[in-house]
């Protein structure tokens, strides 16, 4: 007899875009998170956007992927350059 392998495939969800989709699951960062780190969130998460939120944990913008990747693309940016950063300048957007 010939085993056989058995592979279960559960469907991943699809992209979620919009800041009117926002819920308690949504993924909520600091902004001293690097932008890299950030990107790797949003990859791992499937999102566009990433909440920002304070000590507290209160909701206090958001950042979008596409923010990031043309900041990552500057001049300006380094490795280390973190989310608070990028918020210093002309991308930043509050809900």
């Amino acid at each position: 007899m010939t085993p056989v392998q058995v592979q279960q495939h559960q469907a991943a969800p699809a992209p979620v875009t919009g800041a009117e989709d926002v819920d308690a699951s949504w993924p909520r960062v600091r902004d001293d998170m690097t932008v890299e780190v950030a990107l790797s969130v949003m990859a791992g998460a499937r999102v566009e956007y990433l909440l920002l939120c304070d000590g507290d944990d209160q909701r206090t913008g958001f950042i979008t992927r596409s923010e990031l990747v043309v900041h990552r693309g500057s001049s300006t940016y380094t490795d280390r350059t973190r989310l608070r950063d990028v918020l210093a300048g002309p991308f930043s957007f509050s809900l």
